[in-house]
């Protein structure tokens, strides 16, 4: 005899057959004893204190690298400022020296002029 398909009442009382199984599983579970619940309410406890120590550990490592990223930047900031006070220092140096040969040259000059005119 050849392979029948099963036919539309056939599928019926197979699924009807399964949902009852499925029920009837439901039915027999036993209610959990207070120990069991206790240990439940255990384990989420750890769970979620778990979890917050996860965020509190996440939300300080990106605390601390907002610090750091603060802190190179002033650090940048402050070694440009420097950099730029020195070379204004540096340029207001050049400039005093420029202006004391220049004041040398002119009193040479100055002093030559008055010994010509003194002597001769």
């Amino acid at each position: 005899m050849a392979f029948k398909l099963p036919d539309f009442n056939d599928r019926k009382t197979a699924a009807a057959q399964a949902r009852a199984a499925v029920l009837e599983k439901f039915k027999n579970k036993a209610e959990p004893t207070p120990e069991e619940l206790a240990e439940r309410a255990a384990v989420a406890a750890r769970q979620e204190a778990k979890q917050r120590e996860k965020a509190q550990a996440l939300k300080d490592r990106i605390a601390a690298e907002k610090a750091a990223v603060v802190a190179a930047r002033v650090a940048k900031e402050e070694a440009a400022r420097k950099a730029a006070e020195e070379a204004l220092i540096t340029e207001e140096m050049r400039e005093k020296e420029r202006k004391a040969a220049r004041d040398a040259k002119y009193a040479a000059r100055k002093a030559a002029k008055k010994a010509r005119k003194s002597g001769g």
